[in-house]
């Protein structure tokens, strides 16, 4: 199989920090930024799409429909977060075969039962290993030479241990996925053992006030991570500003003296490529 753009990527920088985006405009913004590749976030996309929290409310359509509107509008790649590929391997085969026709450049694949819960919140349940594991080979059987990066995440650190988390992605490896990602570690040894025993390359989930500690990129790395994730900190950004200027026009009426917190007209219409839409239109005699 040729390889994928995330392990070519993975081949030059050793470690990579990487952003979450859930729509077309934070996705302009992360490749505009200089990010390499980009995550979309179930987490974020069902927030922002149907304003609902991450307990399995969002359906493998929305997403699918969500992820292929994201993977047209810019060129970085972009891995999906396929949650439990919403039901059993075939369930897995159609959504993989789905994210793959939708220009996704991989997936993460969990092991809770479904409906699942974000990693960082209470009452997670996890299937049976040998169950996740052919979840697993549904994924790779599918991906097939696409270029398709897949990573084994594995939530059952919180509800069996570290010792089976890591058995999880060990064997989730060793059939065939291109990475390991042991969720929503609480501590700073937790850490360390997972980079020390996950087979790389391994993930680490950065979530501001969630479970794990936020680390930097070099103390991540010299703790033996190489995909180093902030799932949300676009989303929470966006909700602050968002909240921000909103109550500065509810309480003054304007957004005069607030200009410095907005983008720029000219600025916001050169992201979303308007010029470039104007000569378009003039190629072919629109007025």
């Amino acid at each position: 199989m040729t390889k994928s753009r995330v392990q070519a990527i993975l081949d030059e920088h050793k470690s990579i920090v990487f952003p979450g985006v859930y729509d077309t405009l934070s996705a302009k913004l992360a490749a505009r930024a200089g990010f390499p590749m980009a995550f979309i976030s179930g987490y974020s996309v069902a927030a922002t799409s149907i304003g609902e929290p991450d307990l399995g409310l969002l359906t493998q359509t929305e997403l699918v429909a969500q992820a292929r509107r994201i993977c047209a509008c810019v060129d970085i790649p972009i891995i999906v977060d396929a949650d439990t590929g919403y039901g059993n391997p075939l369930n897995v085969i159609r959504t993989v075969r789905e994210l793959i026709d939708a220009g996704a450049a991989g997936c993460f694949l969990e092991d809770q039962q479904w409906p699942k819960k974000c990693g960082h919140m209470r009452g997670k349940r996890v299937i049976e290993r040998e169950e996740y594991i052919d979840k697993i080979r549904a994924t790779v059987d599918t991906r097939g030479d696409a270029d398709f990066f897949i990573v084994a995440r594995t939530d059952s650190l919180a509800v069996l241990g570290l010792d089976e988390a890591i058995e999880r992605v060990t064997q989730a490896r060793r059939v065939g996925a291109d990475a390991s990602f042991v969720e929503a570690p609480n501590s700073l040894e937790e850490l360390a053992e997972i980079g020390r025993r996950a087979p790389a390359p391994v993930v680490a989930n950065m979530i501001e006030k969630g479970k794990t500690p936020v680390l930097p990129k070099q103390k991540l790395a010299e703790l033996g991570f190489h995909l180093i994730l902030y799932p949300l900190a676009g989303l929470f950004a966006a909700a602050h500003g968002l909240a921000s200027i909103y109550e500065t026009i509810r309480k003054q009426d304007t957004t005069l003296g607030a200009e410095s917190r907005l983008m720029a007209f000219d600025e916001f219409n050169e992201l979303i490529g308007v010029e470039s839409k104007y000569k378009l239109a003039e190629r072919y005699g629109v007025k």
